[in-house]
């Protein structure tokens, strides 16, 4: 957040941005309640002032989701866990908490998610209204793994939801956009700590994609990153260990993940953004660039890494079927264009759930993502591939770039009006609304 100062002298309200810095907001009033208590009256008060409301999380979103003119909620004080049920295997976490602390801490007792997406630098609340998933053949997003939720209503009332109380609720707020409320509390199912054993291959694109079925079938967690403009593929195979634990040695891990994947590659997308002609080359280096690698690790430390490379990001859910079709039109249309894509296309896999708004929803599920480093243009490229999704029946991930409106989506999603006539119930004065929840649910 920054500020300014207007023309008279009084400061200007802070700004608020994004990650990407492609989405920026100027409330006029900011909270950061630190209770459920307080966070119910926040939003009391600045619903009786005529305020429209968002939460905000750490802005992992590339939409604007949470931007607002009204009151904007940080989540920075409405954090830590709240209770932990090791009998009924759960764990109750406010909402403001990073996932990177809900993962240490649960280590720390001995407890983990069963999935996690590869980064964890959002909040709880944050990942769930938007989505996030990792990649499982067996097991799905972070709001598939939600037991229970407590919400602060447009009227300042907190509801509890969970499959046996206000279930209607519970089957659409665990992806709910933060257009239903603002979510203060989540109670995940969790396990005792396992062991997972990561097998990072590279591979051609042609044997990845001839193999799919059978990489997805035969590994609990598979997923891979092609390099556009080349053949290559690094390969993620993550199963679950007896053990011993053989973590990465200190300085490989930092020379894989912190070197190469983030530092040399900042360098390579930089010489990309100014010499686009140099792109295809950087590729063909950078495909060629990471070997293999076998390690065993606790969940949470398989499963992430980290992405300090700022970019922008298009991800669309496909049915499973349909993802090697949708990828070899993919390479079709990069290789037959002028188009120069900086950074590789990342492919993973869900099962599917029973959550509204879920790009799983009601079937079995493959991602793929496009990416450009930050101030490349990326609106040809991701025009092109969306493109594609869409003629595969493609649902675009809630917090990455898209321009799909309503109607296309009620078109994708069978329980699109059963979530939007409860949003009509909960907020009818739209007091959780913004522009572009006008445009991806209607008014």
């Amino acid at each position: 957040m920054s500020t300014h100062t207007t023309r008279r002298g009084r400061p200007a309200p802070p700004t608020w941005r994004n990650w990407a810095g492609n989405a920026t907001a100027r409330p006029l009033r900011t909270v950061a309640p630190s209770t459920t208590g307080a966070l119910a009256e926040a939003v009391r008060r600045a619903a009786e002032d005529g305020l429209t409301v968002k939460a905000a999380g750490t802005g992992h979103s590339f939409t604007p989701v949470a931007v607002t003119g009204g009151m904007l909620i940080r989540p920075d004080r409405l954090t830590g866990i709240r209770r932990i049920d090791r009998e009924a295997g759960t764990v109750s976490v406010a909402a403001g908490t990073p996932l990177k602390r809900l993962n240490e801490a649960l280590a720390a007792e001995g407890l983990s998610l069963a999935n996690m997406g590869d980064i964890m630098e959002q909040t709880v609340s944050g990942a769930l209204s938007t989505g996030t998933h990792g990649t499982g053949r067996d097991s799905g997003s972070l709001a598939a793994q939600v037991r229970e939720l407590e919400m602060v209503l447009a009227d300042g009332s907190v509801l509890r939801c969970s499959p046996r109380e206000n279930a209607d609720v519970f089957a659409a707020a665990r992806v709910g956009l933060g257009a239903l409320g603002v979510i203060s509390e989540v109670t995940f199912a969790v396990e005792p700590l396992f062991l997972l054993t990561a097998r990072e291959e590279p591979m051609r694109l042609d044997a990845v994609l001839a193999d799919f079925d059978r990489l997805v079938r035969d590994n609990e967690h598979f997923e891979f990153y092609w390099f556009p403009h080349t053949d290559r593929c690094v390969t993620k195979r993550n199963n679950r260990s007896a053990g011993p634990a053989e973590p990465l040695p200190r300085l490989s891990g930092w020379l894989t993940d912190e070197f190469l994947s983030n530092g040399v590659f900042q360098a390579a997308c930089s010489l990309g953004r100014t010499v686009p002609a140099a792109v295809p080359g950087i590729a063909r280096i950078a495909g060629r660039a990471l070997s293999a690698r076998t390690y065993t690790d606790i969940p949470y430390r398989v499963f992430t890494s980290p992405r300090r490379v700022r970019f922008v990001e298009m991800e669309y859910a496909l049915p499973r079927a349909a993802a090697v079709e949708a990828l070899r039109e993919l390479r079709s249309v990069v290789d037959r264009s002028d188009l120069r894509v900086n950074f590789p296309v990342e492919v993973r896999v869900t099962p599917a759930d029973d959550i509204a708004l879920s790009t799983a929803s009601g079937r079995e599920t493959a991602y793929i993502a496009v990416h450009m480093y930050r101030g490349t243009p990326h609106e040809r490229y991701f025009t092109a591939a969306e493109r594609i999704m869409t003629a595969h029946e493609g649902r675009p991930h809630w917090g990455k770039l898209h321009s799909r409106d309503a109607e296309y989506l009620a078109g994708v999603y069978p329980r699109f009006g059963e979530f939007t006539a409860l949003r009509d119930r909960l907020d009818p004065e739209r007091v959780f609304g913004n522009d572009h929840l006008r445009r991806v649910l209607g008014d």
